[in-house]
């Protein structure tokens, strides 16, 4: 029976319908039925052969779901429903019972929040990943010089371990964020019924010890209109996306004919339809391209949660499709990222080349007006702009400016600044390893860097072990 008269539109049920996109979460179902059963039994809500008989029916849905042999129908409005359908046409009545003490609101919450915890986990792992090849590659390639750059012009040298340390440490971060978004989805919303609670006596701690649920949820309303776990999620994928997109620009510029730092491998390139020549970057170019998706999915969720009165309302159901994408884009792209840094291959003199140019030297002139002849920096910089301007204009580099055109724009290389102190800043080591404070570019620096990248992977992958 049913207290409607007529049935439903069938535009309605194609717009209510999830069946399409939710069917993936069918494990988490299943695993979740199995210990609500089990608890059922064991707290006396059920008989004993009850939950045998519900025990044995889940374990052939299971079956013909693994074998993609389920037989989904047309009414089948989501997995959950579509699981309970099966699941009584396989054993009978009793099926119905394993609907007892839950609602179909705890039940997806805790369907998703088991969902965000595994994908949570996978991304951290998958995160430690990218992690140790980039710190790989960082120790490979410790003293290769490189230019670093701002507004995407030259602008200081740097060691290519130290550029590829950065983004070390930006998923570093990112995986403390996953991490943190696989505690937040750590909560058991089982039990919570529609939004009251339920009218039986359960053992809520029994089904979050077998699911792995660190603790339940205290607040039955919050249980089932909670969806922070998912947002946190997304924002830890958001983040880590377009920190990804960063990297894969970067190597779509490193791997062009303009710069030929790098070649990527050609397990991650494409060729042209048209042109023989061509070795595309693309992976790296979807490592941009895919960002802005990622980004969008929280977004959307943030939107539909907006203003959202408790408890449950049909609106929540848009949490899944973004999730699911997101969650399928993150895990590709940092596979994609780390086999483009494992297999990439660098190019020590071209890198060494292009960091060679003298312009790039213009700040440690200033810096050793500053140290040797005691000039405010500001006007130290003045100075060094001045002499760059002449160079420029008469087609030389600041090696060739004469001792006395140095003494005309100012007395101190004159003075205290011979005019061999200065060729001596000049020579590239002196560009790279001045540069001695902590988290700086000199070799002792990079060297300490590396030593503490070591460290915060074992404890990440101590981390990884533990959970």
């Amino acid at each position: 029976m049913s207290r409607f008269t007529e049935p439903q539109h069938s535009d309605f049920k194609a717009l209510n319908s999830s069946i399409e996109f939710d069917r993936r979460l069918w494990p988490q179902d299943i695993a979740q039925s199995r210990a609500h059963a089990r608890m059922l039994a064991a707290t006396g809500i059920i008989s004993g052969a009850d939950g045998e008989a519900l025990l044995a029916g889940l374990r052939l849905v299971e079956g013909e779901l693994e074998r993609g042999s389920f037989p989904f129908q047309a009414d089948d409005e989501d997995i959950h429903m579509a699981i309970e359908r099966r699941l009584t046409e396989l054993i009978g009545p009793v099926g119905g019972r394993l609907h007892t003490a839950r609602s179909r609101n705890d039940q997806v919450a805790t369907d998703l929040a088991l969902y965000t915890k595994q994908a949570a986990a996978r991304a951290a792992e998958s995160t430690r990943g990218l992690m140790a090849a980039l710190l790989a590659r960082a120790e490979q390639h410790i003293d290769w010089p490189m230019p670093g750059y701002t507004h995407l012009q030259r602008a200081q040298p740097v060691y290519l371990s130290h550029h590829l340390l950065a983004y070390f440490w930006m998923l570093a971060r990112d995986r403390q964020r996953f991490a943190f978004a696989q505690a937040q989805a750590d909560v058991l919303p089982l039990g919570a019924g529609a939004l009251a609670g339920v009218s039986f006596e359960t053992d809520r701690r029994m089904v979050a010890d077998e699911l792995g649920f660190a603790t339940v949820s205290p607040n039955s309303l919050d249980a089932v209109s909670n969806r922070d776990f998912v947002l946190d999620y997304l924002a830890a994928a958001a983040s880590c996306a377009t920190h990804l997109s960063r990297l894969g620009a970067e190597l779509v510029l490193w791997s062009s004919e303009e710069f030929r730092f790098c070649e990527l491998p050609d397990a991650w390139s494409s060729g042209s339809s048209i042109m023989p020549q061509k070795k595309n970057p693309d992976a790296a170019e979807l490592l941009r391209g895919k960002a802005p998706r990622v980004v969008s999915k929280l977004s959307a969720l943030h939107g539909v949660m907006h203003a959202l009165p408790l408890t449950y309302n049909k609106d929540m159901q848009e949490d899944k499709e973004g999730l699911f994408d997101a969650v399928e884009t993150i895990e590709l792209s940092l596979a994609a990222a780390r086999g483009m840094i494992a297999g990439a291959r660098f190019d020590a003199e071209r890198m060494r080349s292009a960091a060679s140019d003298e312009m790039l030297a213009a700040t440690e002139i200033a810096d050793l007006l500053v140290r040797e002849a005691g000039m405010p920096f500001r006007q130290a910089h003045g100075v060094v702009a001045a002499l760059v301007r002449d160079a420029l204009e008469t087609g030389r580099s600041l090696s060739q400016i004469t001792p006395d055109e140095l003494a005309s724009h100012s007395d101190a290389f004159a003075g205290p600044l011979a005019p061999e102190r200065y060729g001596e800043v000049l020579s590239q080591e002196s560009w790279l390893e001045s540069k001695v404070s902590e988290g700086g570019t000199a070799l002792s620096r990079v060297r300490d860097q590396i030593a503490l990248a070591r460290q915060v992977l074992a404890e990440a992958s101590e981390a990884q072990r533990g959970g």
